[in-house]
């Protein structure tokens, strides 16, 4: 004699089968929608993973470091440290530098006192930059205004450093600039003051 399942036990079999099946959909459509929130956040909110690479940055930012960037705050000013993408240059990687001046400002070079001027006032740069500026002379001439959308940007430590007075480098668009850098991740040193 053949035992055979109840209707009602047939459909119940079926409504389990229906019901791990919808589970999993669920599952699946949930972890689709946290991948697709974490590469947002990522992408256009911070940057966790970006490492320093070189001394021009010195003392402040050393080879190695691991900085968080910040990419919501897209109004540039003096002093922020900004990572910008190699597209913006003619230098084949990212690089890091500090914005010394934005768009409409006029920037001048003195060389031989090794100071910076931004429309017309000497900026003091003993906070931040090592050794003072170098006195070599760039392949740039100066004065000069940056454009608007662009920014002015140098290295701490001057006289290694590749930036706004190469025209390797140049004024950068701002449109190439990925984020601010308010803080180090490692080692951890607390926020900056901008």
């Amino acid at each position: 004699m053949a035992v055979s399942d109840s209707p009602s036990g047939i459909r119940e079999k079926e409504n389990q089968k229906s019901g791990f099946v919808a589970g999993c959909y669920e599952w699946v459509e949930d972890m689709i929608t946290a991948l697709l929130v974490v590469m947002v956040l990522f992408v256009f909110v911070c940057r966790l993973n970006v490492i320093v690479n070189g001394n021009s940055m010195l003392p402040n930012y050393k080879d190695g470091n691991r900085v968080f960037v910040s990419c919501l705050d897209r109004d540039y000013s003096y002093g922020d440290v900004v990572i910008i993408d190699a597209a913006g240059t003619h230098l084949n990687e990212r690089i890091i530098k500090r914005v010394i001046a934005t768009g409409g400002q006029k920037v001048d070079i003195d060389f031989q006192a090794g100071t910076v001027s931004v429309d017309g006032k000497t900026l003091d740069e003993s906070a931040y930059i090592q050794n003072g500026i170098t006195r070599e002379q760039s392949d740039l001439s100066f004065p000069r205004t940056v454009p608007a959308g662009h920014v002015f940007v140098m290295g701490d430590n001057r006289e290694v450093s590749e930036d706004s007075r190469s025209s390797a480098v140049g004024m950068v668009d701002c449109r190439y600039i990925i984020g601010k850098v308010p803080f180090l991740l490692s080692p951890f040193k607390g926020f900056q003051a901008p």
